[in-house]
């Protein structure tokens, strides 16, 4: 096997996908935070901050939402371990300038392995719950700019994206 194969851990010697073994890993705190962003147009950012929208409050539905999404992360993404998350937060920023609404989710583990895909898939929930409750009066919001931010906890220790 190359050795890019012998970084990504979900392989095995042979090449074949598998769950990563973290029963050796020792419980520690971990912490992952991600953000994204959705385009629209300036009408349909309108209708989510003053809270008019048909379906309802588009912002408390989305945070519930990626809530949700964190909590079954496992269950969407093959190789995740279903963790036991201490705390999940997500937050917005609509941001008028740019027609734009920011989701910034936080996830929190005690254990052996860490929470970035739970944080990304908070995220991408959220957002899509954005969409989805906003695609009747706009089909062409974009999701772009999903990113993981920071990570801290566990072997590896802190990662934290560029500006």
């Amino acid at each position: 096997m190359s050795s890019l194969n012998d970084a990504l851990t979900h392989f095995d010697a042979q090449g074949q996908a598998h769950m990563v073994d973290v029963g050796h890993k020792a419980s520690t705190r971990r912490v992952a935070v991600a953000t994204g962003r959705i385009v629209m147009l300036a009408s349909t950012l309108a209708l989510i901050s003053s809270g008019t929208a048909k379906k309802g409050d588009v912002l408390g539905i989305a945070r519930i939402a990626g809530i949700q999404g964190a909590k079954k992360t496992s269950d969407l993404i093959p190789l995740c371990h279903p963790i036991g998350l201490t705390r999940v937060a997500v937050e917005f920023d609509v941001l008028p300038a740019s027609c734009s609404v920011v989701c910034t989710a936080t996830a929190e583990v005690n254990g052996q392995t860490g929470v970035e895909m739970e944080a990304l898939t908070a995220v991408q929930v959220a957002l899509l719950t954005i969409y989805d409750m906003c695609k009747a009066v706009d089909r062409g919001m974009t999701i772009t700019d999903v990113k993981l931010l920071e990570k801290h906890g566990g072997k590896s220790g802190s990662f934290v994206a560029d500006a």
